[in-house]
Order: structure tokens, then sequence, then C-alpha cells
């Protein structure tokens, strides 16, 4: 059994929640937004034996909070955020998987900080500028007759969207939103999406010729069941773009969650292909 330490590092504007668990060489999971170091329990538990893995909350959700509660986000601070993290876990370059979100911040990451990613894996980054006007999903609801539109409406609608549906599991998966404590941060830092961090990935252009000149590897994944929608289609777009082409997880967007020993098979995999794992 693998013990977990809990720590925390104090960054420029926040204070980071981290958890290391495992053995060798380290491998950063980078969170979805909304997400926190728990919807990475699954695929922990079948990862530490062959990486020291490190989760963490991501500045303004669950455990991490920022200096100031109205701080602009920005996908270069939740980069450098990680690239704090790193400095202090390893003096070799590690491997980073990023989701959604997380993948976006791990681009810029390696674009930024090169020397510290052997390989990063991006899942279904959000990079829809990569796509053509007529292709980019609308997010605006139609108010209902009968209640104004929230925010969280447009989260919910962002979900179906992605097609993420976590009532698909394995029957033994370690599931991270299941106890009143976590599904309260859950709740919180959904709210904290909409309001602050939301805007801060169509604010920021990646830099395409950058990506393409590093000697980090890059791994551009997509969910097997996400064909047909945005998020495979954006990363076969930037699969493209880099000249390689997409590697396929199980399952969806959050397929990490609803398929955790199946994800973490493949992940190995991947990364195995130059780790030796």
């Amino acid at each position: 059994m693998n013990a977990t330490k809990i720590d925390t590092l104090c960054v420029p504007g926040a204070s980071l929640y981290y958890e290391v668990r495992g053995r060798g060489p380290v491998l950063l999971l980078i969170g979805a937004g909304a997400a926190d170091a728990a919807s990475f329990n699954g695929i922990v538990t079948h990862l530490a034996d062959h990486y020291t893995v490190v989760s963490y909350d991501r500045r303004g959700y669950s455990r991490s909070p920022l200096d100031d509660s109205e701080e602009e986000q920005r996908i270069e601070t939740h980069s450098d955020d990680a690239h704090h993290l790193l400095a202090i876990l390893s003096t070799e370059p590690a491997y980073v998987f990023g989701s959604s979100g997380g993948a976006k911040i791990g681009l810029d990451l390696v674009i930024r900080h090169p020397e510290q990613v052997h390989t990063l894996v991006a899942h279904e980054p959000p990079v829809m500028e990569l796509l053509p006007e007529a292709e980019r999903p609308v997010m605006e609801l139609p108010p209902d007759a009968g209640r104004p539109r929230t925010p969280l409406d447009n989260l919910q609608k962002f979900r179906e969207i992605l097609g993420v549906s976590y009532e698909d599991r394995e029957p033994d998966a370690e599931l991270p939103y299941e106890s009143p404590e976590t599904k309260a941060r859950l709740a919180a830092n959904r709210a904290f999406l909409v309001t602050h961090e939301a805007t801060m990935y169509p604010r920021y252009t990646l830099d395409i010729a950058a990506l393409s000149a590093t000697l980090t590897r890059i791994v551009i994944a997509a969910g097997q069941a996400s064909r047909g929608r945005f998020p495979h289609r954006v990363a076969t777009l930037l699969a493209e773009r880099l000249e390689t082409a997409v590697v396929e997880f199980p399952s969806h967007h959050a397929g990490y969650v609803s398929h955790p020993r199946a994800f973490a098979e493949q992940l190995r995999n991947v990364l195995g292909e130059e780790a030796g794992t």
C-alpha cells in the first residue's frame, strides 16, 4: 500500500495543496476545470507502483486558497504553479498528464519550461481557436420561460457538449466525489470555474510554433467515446498541426474518473514507450 504524503506549497498569490504517492519517476497530474486532486484518486491507485504520482488542487480550488479571491485567472499563472511544484519535486524532467483545461496548462508549461517536462500527455485540451468558426460549440442557453438563466446552466450545457457522464463506471472504481466534504468542494469549484476561471481559456492562444520546436515529447490524447464531438475534433486538429496522431484513451472527456483502471493502463503504455516502465 502506497502511503500518501500531503503538503502545501506557497506560490505567488496562492497556497497549493498537493498529494504525493508511489515510487519511480515523477508524474504530475493537472486537473480539469472544477476538479481537484481527488478526481485522480482512481487512476493514482493504478499508477503509484510505477511512478511518484503528484496530484494537486489548482489555485482557487478546494484546499488551494488565493491570497486575493478576485485575482484574474491566467493560463500562464497556472502553468507557473506547475513549474514551482516540479521544481521542489524533481531535479530531472518529469512526466505530466493534463486533462481539458489542465491539458492547456500543461501545453503552456512545455512552451515556457520545456526543461522540466520529459513527456506531456495532453488529453482533450480546449484549444477551440483551432476550429473553424462554424464548428465552435455554442455555449449560451436561451432563458427558460419560468426562470432566468444562471452560470451553472451554461456549465451543464458545456458538460453535455463534452459528453461527460459519470454513470458508466467500473464497478470497483475508487470514486472521487462521494463524501459530503468532496461534494461540497466540487460545488464551490464549479462556482469558481464559471465566475473566475472560464474566461482564461479563450483569452489564451496556443503558440503552435513553440510547441513544434520543443524537444519535449508531446502526446495529444482523446477519448474513444469523444469521437464525433468537438473535444476529439480539436485534439485531432492540434495533433495534425504538430505532425503527429491522436492517441485514444478509454471513455470520454473524464475517462480517468469513469474508467480509472483502463485509463491508467493506457497512460502507462503511452509513457512506457520511452520510460521503460
